[in-house]
């Protein structure tokens, strides 16, 4: 770790770093390219988080498959290379650019930085992703957590139709908004892992 870096790191992200069971070296050197760029860091949602005046800009995260950095406003990156990822049709802002190996990283660097660059640039001009109403019918409390959770957002797109559409159904069907919220909360942390109902 280069400890000259513009920015301090955050102790709270070593000691997430060093509980990683998978990904680890790709997280440290996704670390360091993000931290290069002069934002700052935090840990949000239980994932690495970085920051530009309070403004929540990109998130590193790994799933079984894959880790991944989450641009909070993807959709208004310039992705001339083609290397954003939108989990699926119905995440709107955040986009992904996916790793399976620290190589891929590396040989990406200089690109990443012009990426996470990019996405400050946004951040400053304090532009906004123009928000379309959900083609699917989320219950809303499930959006609200959406709105608060960014990252479970994501998650919940990289889970299976059917698993997304058994958690839908089965949050829908309280009939009270309270009942629903505690449905959701109980299933926040399984969704985020990437696990269905019944996983």
């Amino acid at each position: 770790m280069n400890k000259n870096s513009p920015h301090q790191f955050n102790p709270k992200v070593d000691e997430l770093l060093a509980k990683a069971k998978k990904w680890r070296r790709e997280f440290e050197i996704l670390r360091e390219i993000i931290l290069s760029c002069g934002l700052n860091e935090d840990v949000k949602w239980g994932q690495p988080c970085y920051t530009h005046q309070q403004g929540n800009v990109v998130l590193i995260h790994g799933f079984k498959d894959y880790c991944a950095l989450l641009f909070f406003k993807g959709a208004l990156l310039d992705d001339s290379e083609g290397i954003l990822v939108q989990q699926t049709e119905n995440v709107q802002a955040a986009r992904q650019i996916r790793f399976v190996n620290a190589e891929e990283i590396l040989v990406q660097k200089s690109l990443l930085k012009a990426y996470v660059n990019n996405a400050i640039a946004i951040e400053k001009a304090g532009l906004k992703v123009d928000f379309k109403k959900e083609p699917e019918p989320v219950p809303e409390e499930l959006q609200d957590k959406f709105n608060e959770i960014p990252p479970l957002q994501a998650a919940f797109a990289a889970l299976t139709p059917g698993r997304q559409r058994a958690y839908i159904l089965y949050f829908a069907a309280a009939k009270q908004s309270k009942t629903r919220i505690s449905r959701i909360e109980k299933y926040v942390p399984h969704i985020l892992e990437g696990r269905g109902m019944d996983d």
